[in-house]
């Protein structure tokens, strides 16, 4: 199995969403990461999709979201030619105990103190999905109670755009 990123321009119209994953369900691809929102302007939107599957049956996919009629583009944005962010909210317990420790460990990842209370508090981090992953790895330490993560979002690095695509 194979992870791969894609960048999919729709057309923003009722119901795109659920046809483009299901074409990932019925291909049998599990989806790790979902973004959409709405692209430059509010026609299209643009849907960036993480998920695991065979590299055979990705070009299938590919080809099959093509013959949706709201699909306009799609780009696989490749890990080096691709600027990749994410973003997650941690609130973890405000212990006195660890606070400090808690603190500093933040600091070192560049998280920022979004909420502070005598009973939590709501760190954000914005930063590629492995320093992600270790921040929350390291945050497990302070007791976290909760955790909202978003999906990946990312453009391609330099002149590249997802309307100049020379994929197929």
């Amino acid at each position: 199995m194979e992870r791969f990123l894609l960048a999919v321009l729709v057309r923003n119209e009722l119901g795109v969403l659920n046809r483009i994953t299901s074409m990932f369900r019925r291909r049998q691809f599990n989806i790790c990461s979902l973004t959409v929102s709405e692209a430059e302007s509010s026609e299209y939107s643009r849907i960036t999709l993480q998920a695991d599957g065979e590299e055979s049956a990705k070009e299938q996919l590919i080809n099959q979201l093509y013959k949706l009629p709201d699909v306009v583009s799609i780009k696989e944005l490749h890990e080096h030619e691709s600027v990749r962010r994410e973003l997650v909210l941690i609130k973890i317990k405000n212990d006195p105990t660890t606070r400090n420790d808690a603190r500093a460990a933040a600091e070192a990842f560049d998280a920022t103190i979004l909420d502070y209370t005598k009973d939590s508090i709501i760190y954000q981090l914005t930063d590629d999905s492995r320093r992600i992953d270790d921040f929350i790895d390291l945050m497990h330490d302070f007791g976290i109670t909760e955790i909202c993560r978003t999906g990946i979002v990312a453009l391609d690095r330099g002149e590249n755009t997802i309307r100049k695509v020379n994929y197929l």
